[in-house]
């Protein structure tokens, strides 16, 4: 892919001028419309209205003749092409002024057209121009990488570059369409009168040369405030990383004092701007104003002397009455100009070829392997503790080879670590594969041969199968289009016109042949085992338990869920743990569970069911009502916030009892204040409070928050409202949007947890949970449903930046990613301690089918270096020796005498 071009208009060039042409030709097209709509209304005036047209007496006149006029020197003979129509001046005012009316049709579709043709354009090329940013953003270096704040880089690609766009369409057309609209309309006014057009041209010349010069220190000033506005939106996002460390030093009254500044430097630089915007504004009106009355002066003038008939004058004004509003628009566009390259050469900039790295040709080099050996050769690097460069010894490592690097605390192994994996240029000599210079490999084969996990792993939202699978998708597999629907046809069409990618996100992207796998099972299967070698079965196991239960009663696995289900209920009546699982019973209130679910009795399956919407949703609020309890619950809710508000309001809101305990949110405890406020002891809420209460109530666990607030009647009142809740939920097809617990089926919308025990854990016993959950793995096992369940917790969703995950899973599925590729080289950093079994893990991890994959990775200590048969011993000198594991040594018995 080729660098951005460094100019605006070399970039419209480069992309657009065959559309702006052909918008242009349609320009040119339309003026021969426009100038007869001009000299209409002086046809109208003289000819029809002052009957000039009819003067000698005569009747009638043609209207609508058709005559060729051939010059001189062809003849000087005319030749009728059409007569015409007869026509007295009644009709002619009333054809002329229908001919008026048709004109302006006309035009008016030349301008419909024009305008939507290049609003097309410019979102075509807006589409095109924050593809290739975002292109190269991909191919920054990995200095740019640190450098770069990534908010400010993602407010350029978004908001930046919107202005950019919606020029890009007005860029050739609108001076085209303008300037020939309004050299039109002056050739014209001087066609009628010479001296009208040059005042009329005086005057445009006026606005043309001096209104954009008032304007330049508006671009300046703008300038100024893009990058201020940039560095801002870089600054929130500094705060928005680091709100952790400023809840803890308490600096939040500092943060926003210094963001009140920034503010106000912008607002300042808007001031500024505003001010010099409206004067240039009030000059342009004040110009365009004086034209009209020098018109009705002057022109007044020579029609009273008999040198400008009325229908002229009428002419002249209506030609400049159209006048003003393109030269304003074309003053206004001339400013937009010179604001959008300002713009664009400060983009430009922030992807300046000296940050990106080389272009390369997709799909070069993707084949043959690198081979080896690996070779450091007079590396040097920056020391880390910033200390002089360091000089590294030379090392070559014959291939596959695994082999762990031990260098001083300081980071000099992470360093040696990235400088292999290619993520670091070294400041002197070449690290090579196979007599290939990593440095200079192209990405894409760079990237086949090496793989890196290092300290700070990064996940993208989305699953775990999805973060697995992210290092394969390469490019789509090839497939045919002709059955493809017409909108993907289309949306293939506009890609190819706008330089971005013909492939599409949904296409099969993983070729599971070249990976030696049958289907996308197969490759569950190889993810879920290497998670396992790496000790992540347990945590999947736990990740499957909470995730839905997708098979049917009906299937298979869905006849052995429901059969581990009855082992369970059995094992625990016989072992005295009946007591233990609080069951989902229909004439049974089920305290583990919220007020809301015992309600419904069901899982819902729509949106407007789940949360804090169902307090909201009319049909659930109309059964409340009718039974009664729409205004208790709300009154139980008002005690809850009560309560609520008590406990926390000194309660950090980092604070883990705000997770574990609270129904309110910490931002919203002053909102609950302010509202018990203007309750009374056993008021209840008014309508605009009483979902929000309502939504607390519904909320409500007893066992949890223990306010003491559901006695037995209450509990006997929410199990008798089931059967009107379900009718009411019900739709009048049938169709209900709550699925019910059932003993004989398996609810599809609650967790496979839910379905096999067909109740809730009950957390007031001790111990109960640990209890449950071990006869539950018991059963899981022998039913042979284990597996299942962790390839269930493939599905588990990793959060932004793989927050649901702790730190080890995180590395753990950052490794596994990684190993999966089948890399040449694996280049592991800061992962080993998370590891049970250690750097033995790794390396049977590693080993564990497939190709061979050459293992380098960063020990900490001795004893994680201890498995490596071979060892890179680095001191801080920057010498670096190369250690080998002895062969373990082979005893032969010998044999015993007789």
């Amino acid at each position: 892919m080729r660098d951005l071009e460094p100019t605006l208009f070399g970039y419209i060039w480069r992309h657009s001028k065959r559309d702006q042409f052909a918008i242009c030709a349609v320009v040119l097209a339309s003026l021969p419309f426009y100038f007869a709509s001009l000299d209409l209304p002086k046809r109208i005036v003289n000819d029809a209205i002052s009957g000039k047209a009819f003067k000698g007496g005569r009747e009638t006149v043609d209207f609508l003749d058709l005559i060729i006029h051939w010059p001189g020197w062809l003849g000087g003979e005319q030749e009728v092409l059409f007569s015409g129509f007869e026509v007295d001046r009644t009709g002619l005012l009333f054809g002329l002024s229908g001919l008026f009316l048709t004109l302006v049709l006309i035009n008016g579709a030349f301008k419909f057209w024009i305008n939507l043709s290049k609003g097309v354009l410019g979102e075509r090329m807006l589409r095109r121009l924050r593809f290739e940013l975002f292109s190269l953003m991909l191919r920054f270096t990995p200095d740019t990488t640190r450098e770069v704040k990534s908010s400010e880089t993602a407010t350029i690609i978004r908001d930046e570059v919107e202005p950019i766009g919606a020029f890009i369409g007005d860029a050739i057309v609108v001076p085209c369409f303008l300037g020939t609209q309004a050299a039109t309309a002056l050739i014209f006014i001087l066609m009628q009168n010479l001296w009208l057009g040059l005042v009329a041209g005086s005057i445009v010349l006026v606005q043309i040369v001096v209104i954009p010069r008032l304007r330049r220190e508006i671009i300046r000033l703008s300038r100024k405030r893009q990058i201020a506005s940039r560095s801002f939106a870089g600054r929130v996002g500094e705060v928005l990383d680091g709100l952790e460390a400023v809840t803890v030093n308490d600096t939040g009254r500092w943060e926003r004092a210094e963001i009140g500044g920034r503010l106000f430097s912008l607002y300042d630089l808007r001031l500024r701007i505003y001010r010099r915007k409206f004067l240039v504004k009030y000059l342009n009106n004040l110009l365009a104003q004086v034209t009209p009355f020098l018109f009705y002066a002057i022109g007044g003038l020579f029609a009273l002397r008999g040198e400008l008939d009325i229908g002229q004058l009428v002419a002249v004004l209506a030609a400049y009455r159209d006048l003003p509003p393109p030269l304003k628009e074309l003053i206004d566009w001339d400013q937009q100009r010179l604001d959008v390259e300002v713009k664009y050469e400060t983009v430009a900039a922030h992807f300046a070829p000296h940050r990106l790295r080389p272009s390369e040709p997709e799909g070069q080099g993707l084949v043959r392997p690198l081979g080896g050996p690996l070779e450091l050769d007079g590396v040097s690097l920056k020391d880390p503790l910033g200390g002089p460069a360091l000089e590294l010894g030379a090392v070559s490592l014959p291939m596959p080879v695994q082999a762990a690097i031990l260098a001083p605390a300081g980071g000099l192994g992470h360093v040696v670590a990235r400088l292999v994996a290619g993520l670091q240029a070294p400041q002197g000599g070449t690290v090579r594969i196979g007599g290939a210079d990593v440095a200079t490999l192209p990405q894409a084969r760079r990237a086949r041969a090496l793989a890196y996990a290092g300290p700070e792993p990064v996940l993208f939202p989305g699953t775990i199968r999805d973060n697995l699978a992210y290092g394969l998708r390469r490019r789509p597999v090839i497939r045919d289009d002709a059955g493809s629907p017409e909108r993907a046809r289309r949306r293939r069409a506009e890609a190819r016109r706008t330089g971005n990618p013909v492939e599409d996100a949904s296409d099969p992207w993983i070729d599971y042949a070249a990976l030696g796998l049958a289907d996308a099972a197969a490759l569950d299967a190889r993810m879920l085992d290497l998670l396992q070698r790496l000790g992540m079965g347990d945590d999947l196991y736990r990740f499957g338990l909470s995730a839905y239960s997708l098979v049917h009663h009906d299937s298979e696995p869905g006849r052995r869920v429901v059969a581990a289900r009855r082992h369970l209920q059995q094992h625990f009546a016989a072992a005295g743990m009946a007591d233990l699982v609080i069951p989902f019973d229909p004439r049974r209130y089920n305290e583990q569970a919220t007020i809301a679910e015992n309600l419904l009795f069901g899982v819902p399956t729509v949106p407007e069911l789940t949360g804090r919407n169902l307090a909201s949703e009319p049909r659930f609020r109309a059964a409340l009502d009718r039974l009664f309890l729409l205004d208790d619950l709300a009154r139980m809710g008002v005690a809850i916030a009560r309560n609520l508000v008590d406990i926390f309001r000194d309660v950090p809101p980092g604070h883990p009892l705000f997770r574990r305990f609270s129904l309110i949110a910490p931002d919203e405890l002053p909102v609950f204040e302010q509202r018990l406020s203007a309750l009374g002891a056993d008021e209840a809420p008014p309508a605009a409070d009483n979902e929000a209460f309502l939504a607390l109530a519904l909320a409500y666990v007893e066992p949890r928050q223990r306010l003491g607030l559901l006695d037995a009647p209450y509990r006997a009142r929410l199990v008798a409202a089931r059967y009107t809740v379900r009718e009411a939920l019900r739709r009048e097809d049938g169709t209900e949007d709550v699925e019910p617990y059932d003993p004989e089926r398996i609810n599809r919308h609650s967790s496979i947890l839910d379905a096999l025990l067909f109740g809730r854990i009950n957390t007031a016993r001790m111990h109960g949970e640990a209890e449950i959950q071990r006869q539950v793995r018991l059963v899981v096992q022998e039913f042979d449903l284990e597996r299942r369940i962790r390839l269930r917790g493939l599905d588990f969703p990793v959060g932004n930046r793989g927050r649901l995950l702790t730190p080890r899973q995180q590395a753990l599925v950052d490794l596994a990613r990684a190993i999966l590729r089948r890399p040449e080289i694996l280049v592991v950093d800061g992962t080993i301690p998370h590891l049970d079994g250690g750097a033995s893990a790794l390396i049977a991890a590693v080993t564990s089918g497939g190709p061979q994959i050459s293992l380098v990775a960063v020990a900490a200590t001795e004893a994680e270096a201890a498995p490596f048969p071979v060892r890179l011993r680095f001191d801080t000198t920057g010498s670096v020796r190369v250690e080998t594991a002895p062969e373990p040594e082979v005893s032969v018995p010998t044999a015993r005498s007789a």
